[in-house]
């Protein structure tokens, strides 16, 4: 079983940038494809980007292309998320999840549900 811990939340502006990280605890995350999903108050939880056991294979969702780019760092177990250009739509709790399956096994990488292990998740506010 893998932990999950999510940091690097806050305030930011917009046209700003934050740096979120995932750190993982129990087993190494190079085993685990990892995504970044977001959820505004009254808003289901969505897809925002995910990373394959290998960093090449990575995948996001439109509203952030061009602006967001995920990472992951396994000598340090740790997966980041950097968001540039920020917008006020981007206000959001933010988690990270992991699942076993690579990127290429479905669809599933898009979905809250296609992921066994979650943090608990960071806030993050772009005040405009």
């Amino acid at each position: 079983q893998v932990q999950l811990v999510e940091s690097g939340g806050g305030l930011g502006q917009a046209g700003g940038s934050l740096r979120l990280s995932c750190a993982a605890s129990g087993r190494t995350l190079s085993s685990y494809s990892i995504g970044w999903f977001r959820q505004a108050p009254g808003k289901e939880r969505e897809y925002v980007a995910a990373v394959s056991w290998r960093s090449s294979d990575t995948r996001y969702a439109d509203s952030v292309k061009g602006r967001f780019t995920i990472s992951r760092d396994n000598a340090k177990n740790t997966v980041f998320l950097q968001m540039n250009m920020l917008k006020p739509e981007d206000t959001a709790v933010y988690y990270c999840a992991a699942d076993p399956r690579s990127l290429n096994s479905g669809s599933y990488y898009l979905s809250p549900h296609g992921y066994d292990y979650w943090g608990q998740g960071t806030q993050v506010t772009v005040s405009s």
